[in-house]
């Protein structure tokens, strides 16, 4: 579990935003998964996509690392932010934009406004 745990925690502060999912951010692989990756391709945030299906030791070692039952799960430098409807929720408020902002995560403010025009 420590080998997991030190992965996780290495991929986490090398990467200003990583997202543990089911699948990769070009073929997710769930809907849950599909979802956070869509709103974070169609923002233009760069992203880490770390596939937990290829690794047994980090699909368990993500939800132990994090104390979160379910993927995905997004990291934002370092900071576990949530899981799919966490991650909807503060799209649709408009808190992720704030979160990234204040983060110096560079995102594309008219396409997360274009997912709150298409969803109010």
């Amino acid at each position: 579990m420590t080998d997991a745990k030190t992965r996780i925690e290495e991929t986490v502060k090398s990467s200003d935003v990583v997202l543990y999912m089911k699948g990769t951010k070009d073929m997710p692989q769930c809907g849950f998964s599909s979802r956070v990756a869509g709103v974070l391709n169609f923002m233009g945030v760069e992203f880490t996509d770390v596939n937990v299906l290829a690794d047994e030791e980090i699909r368990q070692g993500i939800k132990d690392y994090s104390e979160w039952p379910t993927i995905p799960q997004l990291y934002v430098k370092g900071e576990f932010v949530g899981g799919c409807d966490i991650i909807t929720e503060m799209t649709l408020s408009g808190e992720l934009d704030t979160l990234l902002a204040q983060n110096g995560v560079s995102f594309d403010k008219d396409a997360a406004d274009k997912i709150r025009d298409a969803n109010a």
